[in-house]
């Protein structure tokens, strides 16, 4: 597909418009190279987006999708040609953190604020994924600092151990189970489990799994989600129990419970990941920082280091 950023914008202005005419006028071009370069996009989408026979002219439903889209592509793309050129211009410094979801309701949110208040010529970009996808994104270089729950082998990736932190279960507030002060994984492992993130593998939810596995337990799977807030509002809707780190009881959700595991040593860690050969001043000025937290334990390099 050979798609351009004048097919967008031309778009745009059509389903801004509704007329050809007026959105010629508007982008400074002759209306049938315009219509031509429209029709050029729909052929490459395989889709109509325009509706030509109706007056005035209208989207179609595919369009409508569309035009949300390349609209914020178009504004995503302003915003880094303006950050590029403060960067180039000596102004601004970008940096991007990539950050599991789950990691954000415990310190990350105080360290994110401290960096930003005492880095202001700095343009921080945040990213939610995966722990894996943070190790791609690292080794592409399109983030410099990642937050997730995996320990990974990566000759070009090291990460760094910042806490473990214990595994909750979260109950409907009207569940049986909720009667007691702590529950077993064993008498977990017959109740519908809502397991996340679904995708991609491997993730936090292989380690739930583990935790089962590890003790001779199959547990029951009700429904796979991607994002822990799901999993949350399906623990409320009454459709099971999720296993979330401690932190998750920062979300604050009626309807759920949060109880401990009576299981010793049920926790997940939270892992500062980095680049290995990355000595800028940026990356071990914030690795210093989520080091000094009060929470943060001895730090633990993979491969031993």
């Amino acid at each position: 597909m050979h798609l351009e950023l004048r097919h967008l914008r031309y778009f745009c202005a059509v389903a801004r418009e509704l007329s050809f005419s007026r959105a010629a006028e508007q982008l400074h071009i002759a209306q049938p190279p315009l219509s031509r370069q429209i029709r050029t996009l729909e052929d490459e989408l395989g889709a109509e987006l325009l509706d030509r026979g109706s007056r005035p002219l209208r989207l179609t439903p595919a369009g409508r999708f569309f035009q949300i889209q390349a609209q914020q592509m178009l504004d995503r793309m302003s915003e880094v040609q303006a950050a590029t050129a403060r960067i180039a211009g000596g102004r601004r410094t970008w940096y991007a953190i990539g950050f599991a979801p789950s990691t954000l309701y415990g310190k990350l949110p105080d360290v994110i604020r401290q960096f930003r208040q005492e880095q202001p010529t700095v343009d921080l970009s945040l990213y939610e994924m995966t722990t894996v996808q943070q190790v791609e994104g690292l080794k592409a270089g399109r983030i410099d600092m990642g937050f997730g729950r995996l320990n990974f082998d990566d000759d070009e990736v090291v990460g760094e151990l910042v806490r473990e932190e214990s595994v909750m279960v979260a109950l409907p507030v009207n569940h049986r189970l909720v009667k007691h002060k702590t529950i077993s994984l064993a008498k977990l492992a017959t109740e519908p489990l809502l397991l996340y993130p679904a995708k991609p593998r491997p993730s936090y939810a292989d380690q739930v799994l583990e935790m089962f596995q590890s003790r001779g337990l199959k547990p029951v799977i009700a429904l796979e989600s991607n994002e822990v807030q799901t999993a949350i509002g399906l623990v409320v809707a009454g459709l099971g129990y999720a296993l979330v780190p401690q932190s998750v009881q920062n979300l604050h959700r009626e309807g759920v419970l949060y109880l401990p595991l009576s299981d010793a040593g049920v926790t997940t860690p939270v892992v500062m990941n980095r680049r290995r050969n990355d000595e800028s001043e940026l990356t071990s000025y914030l690795a210093e920082m989520v080091r000094s937290l009060p929470t943060s334990v001895r730090s633990m390099a993979r491969r031993g280091e």
